[in-house]
């Protein structure tokens, strides 16, 4: 097995590196590639860069081995899926504190909070005590929410209110993070294989590296940030020293209000346009059952020996090379619209989890097949993101999007935690494991799940055939 994944890893990273010099050929530079050589700009995202890359690096390091840690702990899968619902379930109560929370105590101070915050939860790693274990993933929770909103609300309102750059630059700050953020998922993979197997550090060893990486990252946002902050720029945030300390209290207060008024409005948005509706049941059903892939990944290839950090990295060079692949696909010279590509995906998705329901039959697993669903699953990953990203910005107002994508969210969640207590209730007699029925089950309705996603696709298709906001006109746009 350990021989099949390290030749995957060459094949995967060798495929995304050929793709990336075809997109690099066929997609023209955005329009902003010529702007975005201001000095000042270039040294004011390099400044976020650094502080971001850090946090999802140590971020990107939690992943090959958080079930194995928790199974080097003797715990059965019936308490890990507990521990991943408390996880599931810290994201869904703390998401609209995540989002009220920049405006309240401020975004500088928030990503502080998160790096304090993430460092906790990864040194509860070190204990073996379930109730600690259970605040770690609740803490984890807490992070994640502020992970996913805090840094780039924290870039964009520098960028924007206080340097006053162009907002068509901002794609290009993005662009990079997520070029950066699929190597660094790789290279967290190779890294943490080397501390816990390699060099026999054991499990938990990745997740004490993520802590002085969050460290450094804490650092930088305390001196880099604040000094920057400090500074200001012509033209900036001025009206904050116009308001003074006695109207903080009014600022948090209507932070609150703001947030629930967007809320509202998502709500709205969402019931009355069903091309909305369609696309966030696509996006709870095919992201819902990511988090059970998540969890289930390891139990499935654990058993046969399998180097968790390098099939961590070959999963994330999968998803790369999909996102690669969608950039090619819309290119001017294959012109396929983003609405076929994330309908590839949904099938994709289906056909991978159709797979793992045979490959994890009890008493005749096959884990080669299942490495190969795997690797399709990240690929489908990898076209699903991004199109889905398309298709948000064209069909939900900007104004409205941060109310609609939360309720977007909320049944994500909900449908990843009923999943995994159902695995929780099936395994808990039998032990579960990769030898039960349950994992089999679980990947079964993975596949239901995928169909109805398909289905809604089918619909939104139908609804929008004439529809040219859901259609890529010319060479690929810059706003996907």
């Amino acid at each position: 097995m350990w021989l099949a994944v390290y030749l995957a890893v060459v094949v995967l990273l060798a495929l995304c590196a050929f793709l990336e010099v075809s997109a690099r050929r066929l997609v023209p530079p955005p329009p902003s590639s010529a702007a975005v050589a201001n000095p000042a700009f270039r040294k004011f995202q390099t400044l976020f860069l650094r502080a971001y890359l850090l946090a999802l690096w140590a971020d990107w390091l939690q992943g090959p081995y958080l079930y194995k840690l928790y199974r080097h702990y003797s715990f059965l899968e019936s308490q890990i899926a507990i521990l991943y619902v408390c996880g599931l379930a810290a994201c869904i109560l703390f998401a609209p504190f995540a989002a009220w929370l920049p405006q309240a105590l401020g975004r500088r101070r928030t990503c502080l909070l998160f790096c304090v915050t993430y460092s906790a939860c990864c040194l509860t790693k070190l204990s073996r005590d379930y109730f600690v274990l259970i605040v770690g993933r609740v803490l984890g929770g807490l992070s994640t929410s502020l992970l996913s909103t805090t840094f780039e609300a924290w870039y964009v309102h520098r960028h924007a209110d206080v340097h006053d750059f162009p907002k068509e630059w901002i794609p290009s700050t993005f662009a990079k993070v997520a070029t950066w953020n699929h190597a660094l998922a790789v290279g967290a993979g190779l890294v943490a294989n080397l501390l816990a197997e390699w060099l026999h550090l054991g499990p938990v060893a990745p997740f004490v590296l993520a802590v002085p990486c969050l460290g450094a990252c804490g650092w930088v946002v305390l001196t880099d940030w604040g000094k920057e902050e400090s500074e200001g720029a012509p033209g900036g945030d001025k009206h904050r020293l116009l308001l003074g300390p006695s109207s903080a209290h009014g600022v948090r207060a209507s932070a609150g209000a703001r947030f629930w008024r967007s809320c509202q409005e998502g709500l709205r948005c969402l019931l009355s346009d069903r091309r909305v509706l369609l696309l966030g049941g696509v996006q709870a059903l095919f992201e819902s059952v990511l988090y059970i892939f998540v969890f289930l990944w390891t139990p499935v290839l654990d058993p046969h020996d399998a180097p968790l950090g390098i099939v961590f990295s070959c999963l994330m060079a999968a998803s790369m090379a999909g996102s690669l692949l969608y950039h090619l696909a819309t290119s001017s010279r294959y012109h396929l619209q983003p609405s076929h590509l994330l309908c590839l995906a949904v099938l994709m998705a289906f056909f991978s989890f159709f797979m793992l329901t045979f490959s994890t039959a009890p008493g005749q697993a096959r884990p080669f097949e299942s490495l190969i669903a795997f690797l399709l699953l990240e690929l489908a990953c990898g076209l699903y993101f991004p199109a889905v990203s398309f298709l948000q910005a064209r069909v939900i107002p900007e104004e409205k999007r941060a109310g609609v994508l939360a309720w977007f969210r909320l049944p994500l969640h909900l449908l990843a935690c009923v999943w995994l207590l159902a695995l929780h209730g099936e395994v808990s007699g039998t032990g579960g494991g990769e030898g039960g029925s349950g994992t089999r089950h679980m990947f079964g309705g993975c596949a239901v799940m995928m169909m109805a996603a398909l289905l809604a696709m089918v619909s939104l298709f139908t609804l929008g055939k004439n529809d040219t906001e859901l259609r890529l006109e010319g060479a690929r746009d810059d706003g996907e």
